[in-house]
């Protein structure tokens, strides 16, 4: 699996039932609108070697400092949301417990993005080596 393959013509864009891929910049990217159901439509469109067999992306996500528990509100969508389970809450003295991420659970899948009600969650490239 390499995005350097993509040639951004699209038909990963038109074949995926769920709409959560687009082009920018001529390669292709998700959109964090829905969850990937890992479904392979993509990679059956794409001419080139962009999309792999596994069920895991070149992305993994990452909750930032906005994330609503940082301001003492107690919040559980991002866990609640996750298919993989790969977000725990942490306890901690004092305030509401704190996500963490499982980066070995965590798919890039994207379902945790969209309903995160402060939009604190986003992506981070995945160290593909330690993910193999």
């Amino acid at each position: 699996m390499s995005l350097d393959a993509c040639t951004g013509c699209g038909d990963c864009v038109r074949a995926c039932p769920q709409q959560i891929l687009s082009i920018a910049q001529d390669r292709v990217i998700l959109l964090p609108c829905d969850e990937c159901t890992f479904c392979g439509e993509c990679a059956r469109a794409c001419p080139e070697p962009v999309f792999g067999e596994t069920r895991i992306m070149g992305h993994l996500v990452a909750i930032s400092g906005d994330c609503l528990t940082h301001a003492g509100i107690s919040c559980m969508t991002c866990r609640d949301t996750c298919p993989e389970d790969a977000i725990s809450m942490r306890p901690r003295i004092g305030g509401p417990f704190l996500p963490e991420i499982d980066t070995a659970a965590c798919t890039g899948c994207g379902a945790c993005i969209a309903p995160c009600p402060n939009g604190a969650i986003g992506i981070i490239e995945r160290n593909m080596a330690d993910a193999e």
